[in-house]
């Protein structure tokens, strides 16, 4: 008698449609995934649990961004308010407001605020908030005129060809260190870009490892 493959090799035809198909559902949710509003889009605009308008509190009030994502300056993420910040102000302030009835909830029993992230880069990408505020690149060269957005979104595309972009080309986006959060602040001249890359010593890395540790 010739050779026999042994009894179980049988069930390898299953296990390959099987593989086929599963690599192509897993193929399909990566791409769906990568090309969703919440990855990719300019616009990518959710609805939070809280109805907190940026335009009244950093527009109208003139509140500094730091005031709320107070670790842009020394860490590399942009801290999200807890509960305790929004309650500085609203323990007397709108005390009866049904808009910040999450809030007050979020106060008497401790559980933080769900905030649904909107400037969310891949995992596979670093990016240091501070290393870019302390060299002079404003909050709205990346977000945007958050003082006009009633309810923020994603302004920019936060690709890598637009970092890239910037990298290769920062003068454009530098402004003094005390003009960081001035939403609606523009260089006098672009002369003062190239003034300013020389001052704070900008000299930006393209090399891959500067964002894919």
């Amino acid at each position: 008698m010739g050779f026999r493959f042994p009894a179980w090799t049988n069930h390898i035809r299953a296990l390959l449609v099987l593989g086929v198909i599963g690599a192509g559902v897993y193929i399909f949710l990566i791409i769906n995934f990568g090309f969703s509003p919440r990855a990719t889009d300019v616009g990518y605009q959710p609805v939070q649990p809280v109805p907190f308008s940026h335009r009244i509190h950093s527009g109208e009030l003139g509140m500094d961004c730091r005031y709320c994502h107070n670790t842009v300056e020394r860490e590399p993420h942009s801290a999200v308010p807890p509960t305790e910040t929004c309650m500085g102000c609203h323990n007397k302030i709108h005390t009866e407001s049904e808009k910040l009835a999450p809030v007050r909830e979020s106060w008497d029993t401790g559980q933080p605020i769900e905030w649904v992230r909107i400037h969310d880069l891949p995992d596979y990408s670093y990016f240091n908030h501070s290393a870019h505020v302390l060299k002079g690149v404003g909050c709205a060269s990346c977000h945007g005129r958050v003082d006009l957005m009633e309810v923020v979104y994603q302004d920019q595309k936060l690709s890598m060809g637009w970092c890239l972009e910037c990298h290769r080309n920062p003068e454009p986006n530098l402004r003094p260190l005390d003009k960081i959060t001035e939403m609606d602040w523009e260089q006098e001249s672009p002369e003062q870009g190239a003034q300013l890359r020389a001052q704070y010593n900008v000299n930006p890395n393209e090399n891959c490892s500067t964002c894919h540790r």
